[in-house]
């Protein structure tokens, strides 16, 4: 397996660490010269990707590319990933394999609370989410053309080591903002490294939301973290007078509870179906601050 990652950021790492010793070779994406260093740590060979072009570089490691992941999301309206490589993909990636894109649950919009499947009705609210719907098709209408299967990923809010409530407790950033209703599901960057593996290894295609059994209400996560630590939980603040971001706004903005049936009946298992069994590894475990923790987990998998 030779596995190409566009865009190696916070999940396309967690991908590499966990395929480090298995792949032939590993190479991840990334737009700036200083991050090709951090991307070596991480048993990738590191390529530079201005968003546009393929280097001559990137080309030679694609026509060698077994297993294609992107991690990417458009820009400006559009994929940059697949106007770059639709014409590589075409023609001139004669080992490709197989596909895996990772996207969002925003897709489907809001369901005022009600569970959603993938064969829902999407219905994006947010303009980044209609993007990511138009960069699906895209996608899986190329691998059509190119014969390869292509599994889109539908991820809900990613944590993991370094992005959590306890890390957020111990920064003094948590808020527990209380809305009547109002749920959230979520995903361990773990659980996508091992969906894309699962999903990969068996050349699946289609649609499969990636995210965990228990879609709950946001501050129920924070509370149980604190009880974690040992600490207070911040006080509550009702969803009106809470002072959220833009961004933050727009994903309240939406409610549904996302199942995870459709790729559980392919035999994958979630290491992390709850947020109560993922804080309490990471806690146990001592690895919730993140990077470091990171890098030194994929060198001993290099050795």
């Amino acid at each position: 397996m030779r596995i190409f990652i566009f865009g190696a950021g916070y999940s396309g790492r967690a991908f590499a660490r966990r395929m480090a010793g298995r792949a032939e070779w590993i190479a991840g994406t990334t737009r700036s010269a200083d991050k090709l260093g951090a991307l070596s740590s991480f048993g990738m060979r590191p390529v530079l990707f201005d968003g546009a072009a393929l280097s001559p570089e990137a080309q030679a490691l694609l026509a060698e590319t077994t297993h294609l992941v992107v991690s990417a999301g458009p820009q400006n309206g559009a994929d940059p990933v697949l106007a770059a490589s639709r014409d590589a993909i075409r023609s001139a990636m004669p080992a490709l394999e197989w596909i895996g894109y990772l996207s969002t649950v925003g897709v489907y919009g809001d369901h005022d609370g009600a569970w959603v499947s993938e064969d829902s009705e999407c219905r994006p609210s947010a303009q980044r989410s209609t993007e990511r719907l138009t960069a699906e098709t895209g996608w899986l209408d190329l691998g059509r053309q190119r014969g390869v299967p292509v599994a889109v990923l539908r991820l809900s809010g990613i944590y993991g080591p370094g992005r959590n409530a306890l890390v957020n407790l111990a920064g003094g950033t948590a808020k527990r903002v209380i809305r009547e209703g109002q749920v959230f599901n979520r995903i361990h960057v773990a659980d996508i490294a091992a969906a894309l593996d699962h999903l990969g290894q068996r050349w699946l295609g289609g649609v499969f939301n990636v995210t965990d059994d228990r879609p709950c209400p946001p501050q129920d996560v924070i509370t149980y973290a604190a009880g974690l630590m040992g600490v207070e939980p911040p006080p509550e603040v009702a969803f009106e007078d809470a002072a959220l971001s833009p961004m933050a706004l727009s994903f309240w903005g939406e409610n549904k509870r996302v199942s995870n049936a459709k790729i559980r009946q392919t035999g994958f298992d979630f290491g992390y179906p709850d947020f109560e069994t993922a804080l309490t590894r990471m806690w146990r475990e001592d690895d919730w601050r993140g990077e470091a923790d990171e890098v030194r987990t994929t060198r001993r998998k290099l050795l």
